[in-house]
């Protein structure tokens, strides 16, 4: 190829990506919309083929499978809303109370114990800190009830996620059968093969992950159970599980996600209980409210997911190196935050996939 040539199409790509990156911040509400009904799709759809195999009717089995789901998740939020409305309600009562700065000083006084001198030396005094924790834990809370409230957008996005799921999963094979027609007949067979094996294999990726996922959310649960019978008093037990499970999807952050709802529950049942204040941890370590214990119990279950169920549910030839996990949690947050980061490695599976399928074509384009 004729170097100049080679120059000016390095140059158009160029421009064509500066362009796309100007306008992104324009476009990426839709660029999410697409990604969540595209992974939708890829989990809904061997469901809704198997239902209207049974009954002959596809915008029937796309009707049932929809609205069961959509049910199902907002009961599901609409329980943990409220529920978490009212412990915080409850705690923010109790922020009130005597016990509760009594809770506090007695709790800095047992830090006191393992934090170094030097460090201890530039923390104001534990009544300072009693004062300024009673002032603004208050009004956290509160702020936290008014976040649950402004979820408009939100719901938004997955509304319009939502149609077009709908819509991709009615007419999906009114699609493929437009999106074969535009294949060369010279590169039939292999574009065949390649809208066939990104299908397996992204469908595959996705449920693995679904399945790793909800293996994760019972073992928590089953976890806070144990917790919950040597004490711990912990409450949304089964809330929590579901969503360290799902948090879960977002390697090396998802796991924090679900461990945090748990401390702070377990510090807001426990505040004032003398019991929770002095437990111990093997009955040797020192862990009011049963911070460590909770700790303890996500780490194990984090081990055992890591090297045992993500590897045998998901398989070698479909994960990612971590080096390119950690890059797309960055691209993917920088881009487009929260939302981002949990779509990051299910969206760079499936580049990875078509990368492979590509290369692939490529490397045997001699047999065309």
């Amino acid at each position: 190829m004729d170097p100049a040539l080679k120059i000016y199409r390095l140059f158009v790509w160029v421009i064509i990506l500066t362009i796309f990156w100007l306008v992104l911040p324009f476009i990426s509400p839709v660029f999410i919309m697409l990604i969540i009904a595209f992974i939708l799709t890829s989990v809904f759809l061997p469901i809704v083929d198997k239902i209207e195999r049974s009954i002959g009717n596809r915008s029937i089995s796309v009707f049932f499978v929809m609205v069961t789901s959509i049910v199902s998740f907002f009961w599901f939020l609409g329980s943990f809303l409220s529920n978490l409305g009212y412990q915080i309600k409850i705690f923010s009562e109790k922020l009130k109370d005597e016990i509760f700065i009594k809770s506090l000083t007695t709790l800095w006084d047992k830090i006191q114990f393992v934090i170094p001198n030097p460090i201890l030396n530039l923390i104001p005094e534990n009544s300072d800190i009693v004062l300024a924790l009673q002032g603004k834990l208050d009004t956290i809370f509160q702020n936290i009830l008014s976040i649950l409230s402004t979820t408009g957008n939100i719901l938004l996005i997955l509304a319009m996620s939502v149609i077009f799921t709908i819509i991709v999963l009615i007419e999906y094979y009114n699609f493929k059968r437009s999106l074969v027609q535009f294949i060369p007949n010279k590169y039939f067979e292999l574009g065949l093969r390649l809208i066939y094996n990104i299908e397996q294999q992204v469908s595959k990726f996705l449920m693995g992950q679904l399945l790793a996922a909800s293996t994760v959310a019972i073992m928590s649960i089953i976890g806070l159970f144990i917790l919950n019978k040597i004490g711990a008093n912990l409450t949304l037990i089964i809330f929590i599980g579901i969503i360290a499970g799902f948090a879960n999807l977002i390697p090396m952050i998802g796991p924090f996600v679900g461990m945090v709802p748990a401390i702070l529950i377990s510090i807001m049942n426990n505040m004032g209980s003398p019991l929770a204040m002095s437990h111990h941890l093997f009955g040797t370590i020192p862990s009011p409210f049963f911070i460590l214990d909770i700790i303890l119990m996500f780490f194990l279950i984090q081990q055992i997911d890591n090297n045992f169920i993500t590897p045998i549910v998901i398989g070698e030839s479909t994960g990612l190196h971590p080096m390119l996990v950690m890059i797309s949690l960055l691209i993917g947050g920088f881009l487009l935050g929260p939302v981002g980061m949990l779509f990051a490695v299910p969206t760079a599976g499936i580049f990875k996939v078509i990368i492979n399928e590509l290369i692939f074509v490529s490397k045997n384009s001699h047999l065309l």
